[in-house]
């Protein structure tokens, strides 16, 4: 029987695997990606762009607002997910990531209920985020985390409104 843990990342050594894991899963993205959707350099998931984030990852997520969890089987890490502050009592969560040798043990459901729980102990009611529509498989298993639908924050680019959708959960 494998080992499986889910942590709060504590060093630069798990931020390292956080970081391989999100190119991982950026590598992922692009081989998986409508080729009917937008591209270019303003993309969110442009590879330069994202690199620039994963540089700032520890800044971006950092305690007591924010968390990156990392999920391993067996010491070998594969998978991870992040989450901050988007206003008081509300917090963002992104970059939900299992890789293929840690699929099939319900990781993404256990990543987000051990980040539902750090959440809560961070004193956050609720949280949302968002993702892509083509993610069919990711939204099944939002709502069954109990996820509903929640509309586009205002400003939002309307070219990317049939592409993107939000979904928010209380966490009490």
């Amino acid at each position: 029987m494998s080992e499986i843990s889910i942590r709060l990342a504590a060093n630069e050594h798990d931020i390292q695997n956080v970081c391989a894991l999100c190119r991982e899963w950026l590598d992922w993205h692009w081989e998986n990606y409508p080729s009917d959707w937008p591209r270019g350099e303003d993309h969110p998931m442009d590879p330069v762009g994202f690199e620039a984030t994963l540089k700032r990852l520890p800044d971006l997520h950092k305690r007591p607002l924010g968390g990156i969890l990392i999920a391993s089987i067996d010491c070998q890490p594969v998978g991870c997910a992040m989450y901050c502050e988007a206003s008081p009592g509300t917090a963002e969560f992104n970059r939900l990531f299992v890789s293929p040798a840690g699929r099939g043990h319900g990781l993404g459901r256990r990543l987000l209920n051990r980040m539902f729980e750090q959440m809560a102990a961070d004193g956050y009611s609720s949280v949302f985020f968002s993702s892509a529509t083509f993610l069919t498989h990711a939204r099944k298993m939002y709502e069954a985390a109990g996820f509903v639908a929640m509309p586009h924050p205002e400003g939002f680019p309307d070219e990317w409104r049939d592409k993107v959708y939000f979904m928010q959960r209380s966490l009490a």
